[in-house]
């Protein structure tokens, strides 16, 4: 380790934890650059790659800043990439933001002698600060991606770190029976194999795929499990089974764009709704499966688009001064009327019922969320 990293690691400590934390030590003990030696930063109209050795500075300050760093997007990885490349596609794995990393491992509430499956290794930082926590005995991490899972043994070991990784798809079938399951990687429900996998009076804590929901839940006696929706915010890229999500709902949004569709008034100016959490989480819950996109037309307009693949989609268009938006909708739903509905519902209440929502999981994995009078089931 040629560089001088541990004052940057005890910086790091101190903006994301505190002293006297079970946490503190642990990541002021990580030597978070050592695990992510590239990475991928927006540029060039796409992502271009960033070689920390290159450039010893940068790469401190990259590596021991609370922030994500993206290390493969679409099939392309950092580490096989050439300083300056420019890839394209969307990020299909990192190197997570030590808050959200400490964050999740606080809502596990771990405790020495806990058997933790940490899902989704990425650059293999959240193992480690857990390692450092519980011991490499008492961690394993798994991940389905097989360069990932090899890379982190590298480095981990470089570090003197030797949890058990594990290659594996996360929804299948898991390396044994945890007392903590803590996954980096968002679900749209939760599997079974998860609770066959979690040990009497275990604790798993999850996102949801689409939703800015942080999922906490103890095992029940019957086999299921039941927690809450936390009040804290969280979101991760989502399970995945081949080597890059979905593509992009482009020709759909070339309809969107130039199609007059149904039109509408709405009462509301355009939101970003990807930036307003409760919103998102809310209508994801709703109609899942919407891509957001956002502009400014010519004239200053702030203008979205809502892009389903069942063919639904609407443009929304708010000119400077006004209140309103005109919406634009066609496809077999009307996307941005339940838009406005749930913005009606959190008028007229102050609130959406998704975060502190109780979260009820059956043993097959049937997850129903319920708050005021509202329920939502997976």
């Amino acid at each position: 380790m040629p560089v001088d990293w541990k004052q940057c690691a005890t910086d790091l400590a101190n903006e994301v934890t505190y002293p006297g934390s079970d946490w503190w030590g642990p990541v002021s003990m990580v030597p978070r650059h050592i695990l992510v030696p590239r990475w991928y930063v927006p540029g060039g109209g796409g992502w271009t790659t960033v070689d920390g050795p290159g450039d010893e500075e940068a790469w401190l300050k990259a590596a021991y800043s609370d922030t994500t760093l993206v290390t493969r997007v679409g099939p392309a990885y950092a580490d096989l990439s050439r300083p300056g490349d420019v890839v394209h596609g969307h990020p299909t794995s990192s190197s997570t933001l030590p808050s959200l990393v400490v964050s999740m491992l606080e809502h596990g509430r771990i405790t020495p002698g806990t058997r933790l499956l940490d899902l989704a290794t990425g650059s293999g930082y959240s193992a480690a600060v857990a390692c450092h926590l519980l011991g490499d005995e008492l961690v394993t991490t798994m991940d389905i991606d097989l360069i990932l899972t090899e890379a982190a043994v590298g480095r981990l070991g470089f570090i003197g770190l030797h949890p058990d990784v594990v290659t594996g798809d996360a929804a299948g079938e898991l390396p044994g029976v945890f007392d903590r399951i803590v996954s980096m990687v968002s679900v749209p429900r939760i599997p079974a194999t998860w609770l066959q996998a979690l040990a009497p009076g275990g604790r798993l804590v999850t996102t949801i795929a689409g939703t800015g929901l942080i999922i906490t839940a103890d095992k029940t006696p019957d086999g299921g499990a039941a927690g809450q929706v936390e009040w804290d915010r969280a979101a991760f890229m989502t399970t995945r089974t081949g080597d890059d999500y979905p593509p992009r709902l482009n020709d759909l949004f070339t309809t969107a764009s130039t199609d007059d569709g149904e039109v509408s008034l709405s009462p509301f100016p355009v939101l970003d709704v990807m930036q307003a959490w409760e919103v998102w989480s809310m209508l994801s819950l709703t109609a899942p499966g919407i891509e957001h996109r956002v502009g400014t037309g010519d004239d200053g307009a702030r203008m979205t688009w809502m892009l389903h693949p069942d063919g639904s989609w609407a443009r929304a268009r708010t000119v400077p001064g006004e209140r309103t938006a005109t919406v634009h909708q066609g496809g077999p739903r009307r996307l941005y009327d339940i838009l406005d509905t749930i913005r009606w519902r959190w008028v007229s209440t102050g609130q959406l019922p998704v975060y502190g929502a109780k979260v009820t999981i059956t043993p097959d994995g049937e997850t129903t969320l319920a708050r005021g009078g509202w329920t939502a089931t997976l």
